[in-house]
């Protein structure tokens, strides 16, 4: 599948990354408000590691997770977009969608309206037949974007996250899924 040229919402680029994005990205993962539902920070070296799989999964995949800027300015907010976990669990093989944002860009309906327009592609362009995403438990924000963008929750398909030790506060995540038959816009 050919790498989709950059998405558009009325006020967001959902873009490939570029070099300038790195050290904006840095310090967002740098940020323990933002990784607060994170196991921990990231230092530069892990947060450019982290560029360089994104873009690897672009290339494998066709998709991935987007840099987001604000249209008007071009500043950069942070990602959005799809990924292939690359853990077993009870539902992968799967595409999730995920997003990270600035604080600076909280509260806006940023993380809502870039997922919906990465839905769009992953639906409409890749032809997904379900889409997932997951969090802690604790993460209330994240929980509250997957029900605006029309996810849906079963406390049945909630898991043990196989990467976070036993005992680990962040360990127990809940799933969410929309598929593409019967989706609604929200």
């Amino acid at each position: 599948m050919p790498v989709p040229s950059p998405l558009g919402t009325d006020r967001l680029v959902l873009r490939r990354w570029r070099s300038q994005d790195r050290e904006p990205f840095a310090a967002l993962n740098a940020d323990p408000e933002v990784m607060e539902h994170f196991p921990a920070t990231m230092t530069r070296a892990e947060s450019d590691a982290l560029v360089d799989r994104i873009e690897a999964g672009f290339d494998e995949h066709g998709f991935g997770l987007w840099a987001v800027e604000i249209a008007d300015t071009g500043q950069f907010i942070g990602f959005t977009g799809l990924s292939v976990p690359n853990f077993r669990a009870h539902f992968t093989p799967a595409v999730e969608i995920g997003w990270r944002l600035c604080r600076s860009s909280w509260g806006h309906g940023y993380a809502s309206e870039a997922a919906r327009r990465a839905l769009d592609f992953a639906f409409d362009d890749a032809g997904l037949p379900e889409v997932v995403s997951f969090t802690s438990t604790t993460n209330l924000g994240s929980q509250a974007v997957m029900r605006r963008i029309g996810m849906a929750h079963d406390p049945a398909d909630d898991f043990d996250h196989p990467r976070l030790a036993e005992g680990h506060p962040l360990r127990r995540h809940l799933l969410f899924r929309i598929r593409a038959a019967g989706r609604r816009v929200p």
